[in-house]
């Protein structure tokens, strides 16, 4: 996997509003949001796509949920939320390093895309 801005991130070589970090992840504020509350959720483990990760993988994937959950509460976004995972370019994934978008804070319509 090449470097990405998100393993900067993580190493702290680049700067971002981090909501959340644990020792399998971090979440922190999308630098181009599309609603008021717009967080991502990463996993520290490189995984390029959803389509890459593996069985040993499942912990940590849960993990991401449930974490995404949390930050979506911590917002003030309760239950009212979204999450989205783009899977590859033509899906619009822009950042090949796994993340999870947690949108909310205002009516979401669909269909999204």
């Amino acid at each position: 996997m090449t470097d990405t801005i998100f393993s900067k991130i993580i190493r702290k070589e680049a700067p971002a509003n981090i909501v959340y970090e644990d020792d399998l992840c971090m979440a922190f504020k999308d630098m181009f949001p599309c609603a008021p509350v717009h967080i991502l959720v990463i996993p520290k483990k490189p995984i390029p796509r959803l389509c890459d990760a593996s069985a040993e993988d499942k912990t940590v994937l849960g993990h991401l949920m449930l974490v995404a959950n949390q930050v979506a509460a911590d917002a003030g976004v309760g239950d009212k939320f979204r999450l989205v995972v783009n899977n590859g370019a033509d899906a619009g994934q822009s950042v090949f390093h796994l993340h999870l978008h947690v949108i909310g804070g205002r009516r979401l319509q669909w269909p999204p895309g």
